[in-house]
């Protein structure tokens, strides 16, 4: 089996996810669309390692041996040529997805399995434009992969159990935990979480709390490691809003419907962690204080 992975979008999860296959030992490449784009993905990689470092989590040689095994490309055939796996971490569009797989399931080996980082899309409708569908499958990584252990899989109407197999054989080496469960919209992960964050986002618009006490609420009284209005933050109010959506179309239903804060915080182009600001104004060291 190759050794090769080819990870597409150097974003915020396309870059952890590569970070987490280079720290396994696979050789691995970081591609985007242009070659500032891949370059900036690696910075983050080598950024990351290096906090690492200096936290005593990371020692020089592995960060040198992970460096190592990281290169970039903005040339997607070549990026998954003689890949045993390919994960795409490409922005939040179906048509965007459904055209990438159908790239690379001609480009890359017969044999690579195909994988969709999607947090809430349809796995089975990306898997039906590709060679080969039933070598496609969801690997849903959390953010950010080289702290959060869960990968859930999911399963695709398509995915073969072969695939499933061989994919939880790679999750045990990138050294996750995890889940396998069939395509739905927003599946296990996204549903339940998003719930909880378009919840709190109510309650904060009706003034049940404030930003602060009803994350300590979730944190102190459940024991989230974070609130679902920081978590909100860091995963990106705009990606929040859209799963929102989808699943609010897909499934029906008022839990799924989002609120208008949520909408006028994204009008306003607060977005959370990566514009500084959202229901948490953040310095760039990821200290936040609440905003609202």
């Amino acid at each position: 089996m190759s050794e090769r992975v080819a990870v597409l979008g150097a974003g915020t999860m396309g870059h952890g996810i590569a970070q987490v296959a280079a720290q396994s030992g696979f050789e691995t490449i970081l591609f985007d669309v242009t070659e500032d784009l891949a370059g900036r993905g690696a910075e983050r990689v080598l950024a990351n390692l290096e906090a690492g470092v200096k936290r005593g989590k990371v020692t020089p040689e592995a960060r040198d041996a992970t460096l190592s095994r990281l290169t970039t490309s903005h040339d997607l055939a070549a990026a998954v040529a003689g890949c045993a796996l390919v994960v795409e971490a490409a922005p939040e569009r179906i048509d965007v997805k459904r055209q990438i797989f159908e790239t690379i399931s001609a480009a890359a080996p017969d044999t690579a399995i195909l994988a969709t980082n999607t947090s809430s899309l349809s796995v089975t409708e990306i898997a039906a434009c590709a060679k080969g569908p039933e070598r496609v499958v969801g690997m849903h990584f959390f953010n950010p992969p080289y702290v959060l252990k869960l990968l859930e899989i999911v399963r695709a109407q398509q995915t073969s159990d072969a695939t499933v197999e061989k994919v939880r054989a790679i999750g045990e080496r990138l050294g996750r935990e995890m889940i396998v469960v069939s395509d739905s919209p927003g599946f296990a992960t996204s549903r339940l979480g998003l719930v909880i964050g378009l919840e709190a986002m109510r309650m904060l618009q009706e003034g049940v709390g404030s930003v602060l006490d009803i994350d300590r609420a979730m944190e102190l009284g459940y024991r989230h490691p974070m609130g679902p209005l920081a978590l909100t933050d860091l995963v990106g109010l705009d990606v929040r809003l859209d799963i929102a959506e989808y699943l609010h179309r897909e499934l029906g239903g008022e839990q799924f419907r989002a609120p208008t804060i949520l909408r006028k915080l994204v009008r306003a182009g607060k977005l959370g962690r990566k514009t500084g600001e959202g229901f948490y104004r953040w310095d760039a060291s990821g200290v936040r204080e609440p905003a609202l």
